[in-house]
């Protein structure tokens, strides 16, 4: 079900105010950018495509997509396309979920140095993680982590975390499985885990001040078994600032935004805030990470380099895997299949660009598609 209000429908509104945002620097030029792709997302702006079908001549008119990472719309497919590569990646062992989290002191320097920040962040929870795996007396073997990088809240204020899977193991310099020694309890002990995440975080970065607060790493039971952590990663992967389905209400007339969350605290399922419609914009934009910055990342022997190597040397120790039954909410778009008769058998016919499609359209996608059926 189509939601039915939009980060878009507020971007397109409020858009003279957010290029005042730029002029007096409150947005920067990469904010505006992303905000602009995001509210011409299929709109006319980006013009469009015709498809057909080749089996019962449907023809169907859709404006392009802006393919953003940081648009609402655009991470369905995308989210089931790294689904899928994961699931042939996984191994039959639990996995464990571990959040590593940054103090909220340091918020105004994420905001000021987001790259180094959130690199510090990214590199301190695998020292971390890699350390403890490497110890001998708590598994003595190298394992590996996917970290998703997340920076927001339920209320979209900053709240840089680490969402991390791990396996519960390890391979040894021999090249052995070794399992966790705490026998699918637990990963590594928090505590120390925490204090040596704070130590490690401060070898990229020194702030006495927010040295002497307690760090947060917070490990879930194990995972059990493959096809959960596939759920587990999907959840996280490709997620943004907050989803069309949260958003309640826009009101023009008092220029405000209300939406859903979900209050922690108080294990509330359900409670609403209320936002103007530029502070609703300034804090979507604190989740738009710099241009060109990985907030997926792969560590040891889950790494693009050791992977294929490693799963293959593990799966040859292990017991195989059984079939995989992936937990989704809704089935991905499949722009092969046509609307009508519901064979894969769309194809793309004819692009336009914002002054939108020719006057003779039908007749000219018709033909195309009649001559094509002719030659078959």
């Amino acid at each position: 079900m189509q939601p039915k209000h939009e980060v878009a429908h507020i971007l397109r509104e409020q858009w003279p105010a957010i290029e005042e945002s730029l002029k007096n620097k409150t947005l920067n030029g990469w904010q505006v950018r992303t905000l602009s792709a995001l509210g011409k997302c299929r709109t006319q702006k980006l013009g469009g495509h015709i498809d057909g079908c080749t089996s019962c001549l449907k023809l169907r008119i859709s404006y392009n997509s802006c393919r953003n990472r940081r648009c609402p719309k655009c991470q369905g497919n995308e989210r089931e396309a790294w689904i899928e590569a994961r699931e042939k990646e996984l191994l039959p062992i639990g996995y464990f979920h571990t959040v590593f989290t940054l103090p909220s002191e340091l918020n105004s320097l994420c905001m000021r140095y987001p790259a180094l920040m959130y690199n510090c962040l990214f590199d301190a929870a695998w020292d971390t993680i890699n350390t403890f795996s490497k110890d001998e007396k708590h598994l003595g073997a190298t394992t590996g982590m996917v970290s998703i990088l997340h920076t927001w809240g339920q209320q979209m204020t900053l709240h840089p975390h680490l969402h991390c899977i791990i396996p519960g193991g390890g391979l040894t310099k021999e090249g052995s499985w070794k399992h966790s020694k705490t026998k699918g309890n637990y990963l590594f002990p928090v505590r120390a885990l925490s204090k040596v995440y704070r130590a490690k975080y401060f070898e990229c970065l020194r702030t006495q001040s927010c040295f002497k607060k307690e760090w947060v790493v917070y490990t879930k039971k194990p995972i059990s078994g493959a096809p959960s952590a596939v759920e587990y990663l999907g959840r996280y992967t490709h997620k943004v600032a907050i989803s069309n389905h949260r958003i309640t209400a826009i009101d023009k007339i008092n220029d405000t935004v209300t939406f859903k969350y979900k209050d922690y605290k108080t294990h509330e399922n359900k409670k609403f805030l209320q936002l103007s419609s530029m502070e609703f914009i300034r804090r979507f934009a604190l989740h738009i990470l710099p241009e060109g910055f990985v907030r997926i990342r792969h560590y040891g022997i889950l790494s693009s380099t050791a992977k294929v190597k490693a799963i293959d040397l593990i799966r040859k120790q292990l017991p195989a895997l059984k079939t995989l039954i992936t937990k989704t909410n809704a089935e991905p778009y499949n722009p092969l299949q046509c609307p009508c008769c519901k064979k894969e058998t769309m194809i793309r016919l004819l692009d336009f660009d914002l002054r939108g499609p020719p006057t003779n359209w039908k007749v000219r996608a018709l033909t195309i598609l009649q001559n094509l059926k002719t030659n078959n």
